[in-house]
């Protein structure tokens, strides 16, 4: 069973995002969490950690009845998608103004939870 969470209107550039995002695509939820725990780009780590927290607890609420482990969670796909563009105006020389453009984005992230047969697969 699939879990969602999703992360609407981040004040990050999404280029960026999916540099910290690729490094978890595929992985287990425990290593995961420990590679955006120590990833270089914190600031952008801090959101996509949170985002996998509540995608781990919509899993758990979901599949209140089953026995499933989380040890068998997998971040099956996560997806940096672009929001709107907040447009600012910066002073220039000679009563000039140049633009600044400030990017938002939007995360989804997808937890799913794996068989013997693909927890081999991963592990490989």
């Amino acid at each position: 069973m699939e879990a969602v969470a999703v992360l609407r209107n981040c004040p990050l550039s999404p280029r960026k995002m999916r540099l910290v995002v690729d490094q978890i695509r595929g992985k287990k939820v425990e290593s995961a969490l420990s590679i955006l725990q120590f990833s270089q780009r914190r600031y952008y780590a801090i959101y996509v950690e949170k985002l996998l927290k509540s995608a781990i607890s919509n899993w758990k609420q979901k599949n209140e009845g089953s026995n499933d482990d989380e040890n068998n969670l997998i971040v099956s796909s996560v997806m940096v998608d672009a929001a709107f563009v907040a447009k600012r105006m910066r002073t220039a020389p000679q009563g000039r103004a140049y633009r600044i453009r400030k990017r938002y984005n939007h995360v989804t992230l997808k937890v799913n939870s794996i068989t013997k047969q693909e927890n081999n697969k991963a592990e490989a």
